[in-house]
């Protein structure tokens, strides 16, 4: 089961860290939300948001604890309870740096502990 295919191209971290997502939505008018990362990875994050944003679409994302912005496309929005959506963005320039944090090594599993 671990082939390229399945692979993820870098470790996934349940880490809540406060953002700000800025855009225009679909009829132009321009959107901000603070909220906050569910998962965090080299690539991008999983964000609970209050706005329905479109697969595509691009966005800018702040880190609240650095101030650093990055530009972003949405992936993927599926809708969660009470008019709330999970939203994946990934970064549209690689930023491996952007959350301030380390990640496991590509080969780290909870199996390999012992």
């Amino acid at each position: 089961m671990d082939n390229a295919s399945t692979r993820r191209r870098s470790q996934r971290l349940f880490l809540q860290v406060r953002v700000v997502l800025e855009g225009k939505l679909a009829n132009n008018s321009p959107f901000r939300e603070e909220t906050q990362t569910i998962v965090v990875n080299a690539h991008g994050a999983l964000l609970e948001m209050s706005v329905p944003l479109d697969s595509g679409q691009i966005v800018s994302l702040q880190n609240l604890r650095t101030n650093e912005k990055i530009e972003c496309a949405v992936k993927l929005v599926t809708p969660k309870e009470a008019k709330k959506f999970n939203t994946a963005v990934e970064f549209t320039k690689p930023n491996p740096d952007f959350w301030r944090i380390s990640f496991p090594p590509d080969d780290w599993s909870h199996r390999n502990l012992s």
